[in-house]
This record gives structure tokens, C-alpha cells and sequence, in this order.
């Protein structure tokens, strides 16, 4: 199709410097690898953009040097966007947005570098953007499976996925008692209205964890448009005895604190309670403002400030979780969640609101939480082989997911090159268990939603431990089974780095909770999907 045979290649990184310099040995091998594959059909890659000497890098790492290096760019060839780390799509969103030439997204298949993680947030964006876009992803760039759709990308700027898995929710039989039970609850969620606390929108330039307000607004949500800087003044009024309240709180229910000594790579007790004085701050302010679901951008602004947002936000989410009072002593949300979405990613914050009402309807546990897709592999299950997805929040997930619940929960220190100011995560193995699991996101100016139903199976000591090795070992993980979903087929369908999921009592029940979930989402307008195995 391109007689010139060249083709552009670009990477976006991190904003964060030290992020950029730990990932730039992955995108080296990454980007060998792949020019190997891409000489082999005969092509000349032309990247755009230096190894900076000075940074140690050779990532665009910047809005502004987006723009530059796109300015210099032939608009008509075809580029592909190489990630082998978490990155920051607005970085290149403006540059893509009008590329002329065929676009390819592509990652490696890499548990330990984020590249998946940052590719799906890019691919996510796109789609929002409503920008033309194949992706693909390898382990080695070899493999038959690479090579047969990079081929057909290269022919034709285009590449042609599996998508077999998806039904739209027309095609799926739902009982007269789950329509009503459907019509009766969004008729209640709709008259009642929501607020939806927003601490700073745009975390790590996630264009397409923005909900357009006119999207939003049909749902009976409305934002409010907070500032992490009155998060932080409240935060200075909390007085310590409070603070030292939830710590001892949390020690009574058998959490763990990995603490050390040295505040720039352990975990110290004095962060620990600063995040316990975040947890207080942020629903005094949620009551104030009457928020029903909020979000904490934390990553720009106040990780130059006070330590991780993360063991608030895995409280927040948790049913059972220590008391706050305002300042007259009355307690705050009793006895209840306060759903919070990480990273400001207002789809999730859509999807865990909706889903934690309507879990309660059930009589279900309603904790849920958002996860990345960060990786998975082959592992035998009861003599079966079955692809099991890691998928790893960046920090915390409610303890009630965990085995253990409270005394399996353990706080360890943030990556240093993420968190310079420290704090902990909120870390668990997720337990065994049926869920159903869901994406909202923007496509076509308008609000769609994939759900379906998986199962959180148990690994071995050794293995859960090696998968961590290969990831994050200090965020907590879930080991998932999609099932009728292929490792490929959810690859290309996702658009986002974030899947939401909730625990139901038993595959009957979280079929019955995913058809109910996807019949309130359709009733309010979300044009919702059905993925997988689907009884």
C-alpha cells in the first residue's frame, strides 16, 4: 500500500523523570525487537524523536514536546505508537488527532513495564477522540499471530481483530422481574440525582477518564468541581488524636504496616498517618458538598505534597472502615461506602456508583473497585489450561476483597519514582469468587458500556508471588478468568487501562446481577455490550 516503505515510530512516557529512566531499558528492547520484525518485511523505521543524553531517555515526555516532534512528522505516513511503559496520552493525542496516515497502537507483551496498561489508556482516548486507530501487541514480535496482523496493517492501514465474544444487550433474553426491578431502580436513580465529587480532573492525561458533562448530566450525575488544594487545607485541620484514631482502628483489625526508617524508600508510621488524615479530610468535604462517589487525581499537585492518596481510597470503598465525625461529631456516611474512583477516572467513578447502589438492592457486598489490566498467562486450573489475567490497581482495592478481609491486608511503601513523598498502598490478594466486571467509556460523543461476568481464582503461593515479581509487588492483585473471552479478543475490544469489577455470592447470582446491571446501564442511555460467556 506504501511504496516509500517507511513508516514513523514515536513513544510517548511519563511525565515523571525518574518513571521515564527506569522504563527506557524496556522501550530500547522493545523498539530492537520490533524494527528486527519490521526489516523483515522490508520497511525503514523512521523514529521521531532522539534519546535525550541529558534526561536519559528517548521519550516525548510532554504536551509541549508532543507538538514539536509532530510539527516535524510527515502526516502522511503511516506511524506506529510504540509503549512499553505507562505513559501520558495527551503527550501525542494532539499529534494523532490529525495524522493523516494509518495508525498503529502497539505494546509489548510485558507484565513488569505497564506498556499494555499505557497502550489501552491510549487506545481508550482515541476512541473518545474519535481517531482511527489497529493496535497489536507481542511478546517477542515474532510470533505468527504478530506478524499475520501486522501484515495485514502494513497491506491494507488496517487491522481486523476477533470481536466474536460481544453481543449488544438486544440479543441477550431478560426476565419481566429483572426489567421492572431495572425500571424501578433507574426511575428512583434518576429522580434522586447524584453528585459526583471531582478533586481535579485529567490525572496522568487520561483523556478518556473525562465524562463530558451533557453525557454525564443525562444520568442524573452532575460534578462537583473540587480543588486538591482544599483538600490539603483540610487536611492541616484534622487534629491528631482523630488521625491516630483510624491507625489504631486499622492495627485493632489486623491490617499490616511495613514500615522502615528511611522516609524516601520505606514506609514510615508519620506517612501513614498522613494518609489517615487525608481519609478524614476527604469526607468532611464529601459530606459538606454532598457528594454520593468522588476522586482523587493525587498525581499532579499533591504527590509534590503530602504522601499517597491510596490507603484512603481503598477505605473509602470499603463497607466496614473507620468512623469520621465532622466537627460536631457526627458521623459521616455510617456504616457505608464512599465509592471513589483512583486516577479521576469519572467512567469508573459512573460505573462504581451505579454498581454499589444497585449491589445493595441485591443484598450483595457492594465494595467494588476499578483495576488495571496489567498482564496475564497460561496456568493450570484444575488440570485445564486457562489464561489468567493480573489485573493491579495502582495501590489499593477494599479489603473486603481480599482473603483475610483486614488481616490480609498489608501497607507498603509506593515506588519511589512515582511517589516521592511516599505512603502505602493497600495491598491484598483478592479471594476466590464470581464477579461481574465492566468498562463504561465515550465512543461516537456518546456513552457505551462492555460488561461481563468472570470468576477470581486462587494461585499458588509461588505463583501469585511470581506474578507480582513480574509486576508491582507492592499493589494489590486479582487473578482473573474471563470466561469465553480469549487473552486476544479482550485486547482488542478494551478501550481503557481501568475494568471495573464486584464479587456477587455465585455465578447464578452474577449472572443475574451483570443482566440486571446491563438492563439499568440501557435504560439509562449507556449502549451497553455483552462479552463472553453470558448464561
Amino acid at each position: 500500500m506504501y511504496d516509500r516503505k517507511k513508516i514513523l515510530l514515536v513513544t510517548s512516557g511519563d511525565l515523571r523523570l525518574d518513571a521515564n529512566q527506569v522504563g527506557w531499558k524496556f522501550q530500547e528492547k522493545m523498539e530492537q525487537q520490533l524494527e528486527t520484525t519490521l526489516h523483515e518485511f522490508g520497511y525503514q523505521v523512521l523514529r521521531g524523536h532522539s534519546y535525550d543524553s541529558s534526561k536519559q531517555h528517548g521519550f516525548i515526555d510532554s504536551q509541549k514536546m508532543g507538538m514539536e516532534v509532530f510539527k516535524t512528522l510527515d502526516p502522511t505516513l503511516p506511524i506506529i505508537v510504540a509503549e512499553s511503559v505507562w505513559q501520558y496520552t495527551h503527550h501525542i493525542l494532539p499529534g494523532l488527532m490529525t495524522h493523516e496516515g494509518p495508525i498503529l497502537t502497539l505494546a509489548n507483551w510485558e507484565g513488569m513495564s505497564s506498556g499494555l496498561v499505557g497502550m489501552l489508556n491510549l487506545n481508550g482516548s482515541l476512541t473518545k477522540a474519535e481517531v482511527t486507530y489497529s493496535t497489536l501487541w507481542s511478546n517477542d514480535f515474532q510470533d505468527d499471530f504478530f506478524k499475520e496482523k501486522l501484515s495485514q496493517w502494513l497491506n491494507t492501514g488496517e487491522i481486523q481483530h476477533d470481536t466474536s465474544h460481544v453481543q449488544y444487550y438486544d440479543s441477550i433474553e431478560i426476565s419481566d422481574s429483572i426489567r421492572v426491578s431495572a425500571e424501578n431502580f433507574t426511575r428512583e436513580f434518576l429522580k434522586n440525582k447524584a453528585i459526583m465529587g471531582v478533586f481535579d480532573e485529567g490525572c496522568m492525561g487520561m483523556f478518556n477518564a473525562i465524562v463530558p458533562d451533557k453525557l454525564l448530566n443525562k444520568l442524573g450525575i452532575f460534578k462537583e468541581r473540587l480543588s486538591q488544594s482544599a483538600l490539603y487545607a483540610e487536611m492541616l485541620s484534622v487534629g491528631q488524636l482523630e488521625v491516630q484514631s483510624v491507625l489504631n482502628w486499622l492495627l485493632e483489625k489486623g491490617m499490616k504496616f511495613n514500615w522502615g526508617t528511611n522516609p524516601a524508600i520505606e514506609l514510615t508510621k508519620d506517612q501513614t498517618l498522613e494518609q489517615c488524615r487525608m481519609y478524614i479530610a476527604a469526607m468532611r468535604i464529601s459530606a459538606q458538598y454532598g457528594c454520593d462517589t468522588i476522586g482523587i487525581q493525587y498525581q499532579q499537585g499533591l504527590k509534590d505534597l503530602v504522601a499517597a492518596s491510596d490507603l484512603a481510597e481503598g477505605l473509602l470503598n470499603n463497607m466496614d472502615r473507620p468512623p469520621v465525625f465532622d466537627t460536631d461529631g457526627i458521623e459521616l456516611y455510617p456504616k457505608s461506602a464512599l465509592p471513589h474512583f483512583n486516577e479521576v477516572d469519572e467512567c469508573a467513578g459512573i460505573d462504581a456508583l451505579i454498581t454499589t447502589k444497585l449491589w445493595l438492592t441485591l443484598g450483595l457486598d457492594p465494595e467494588t473497585t476499578l483495576h488495571d489490566i496489567r498482564w496475564g498467562e497460561e496456568y493450570l486450573i484444575n488440570g485445564e489450561s486457562e489464561f489468567v489475567w493480573v489485573f493491579l490497581i495502582s495501590g489499593a482495592a477494599p479489603p473486603a476483597h481480599f482473603i483475610g478481609g483486614y488481616t490480609g491486608a498489608s501497607s507498603e511503601r509506593q515506588p519511589p519514582m512515582y511517589f516521592k513523598k511516599g505512603g502505602g498502598s493497600l495491598k491484598g490478594i483478592s479471594k476466590p469468587g464470581h464477579i461481574v466486571w465492566s468498562r463504561i467509556y465515550v465512543e461516537n460523543d456518546s456513552l457505551s458500556c462492555d460488561i461481563g461476568v468472570g470468576e477470581v481464582v486462587a494461585l499458588s503461593e509461588e505463583e501469585t508471588q511470581r506474578r507480582w515479581d513480574n509486576t508491582t509487588p507492592v499493589w494489590p492483585i486479582m487473578h482473573a478468568v474471563l470466561p469465553g473471552i480469549s487473552k486476544n479478543q479482550m485486547m482488542a475490544r478494551h478501550k481503557a487501562n481501568h475494568i471495573q469489577v464486584a464479587y456477587a455470592d455465585s455465578l447464578e447470582s452474577a449472572n443475574s446481577a451483570a443482566k440486571l446491571k446491563a438492563t439499568v446501564f440501557n435504560s439509562l442511555g449507556i449502549k451497553t455490550f455483552i462479552c463472553g460467556d453470558f448464561k
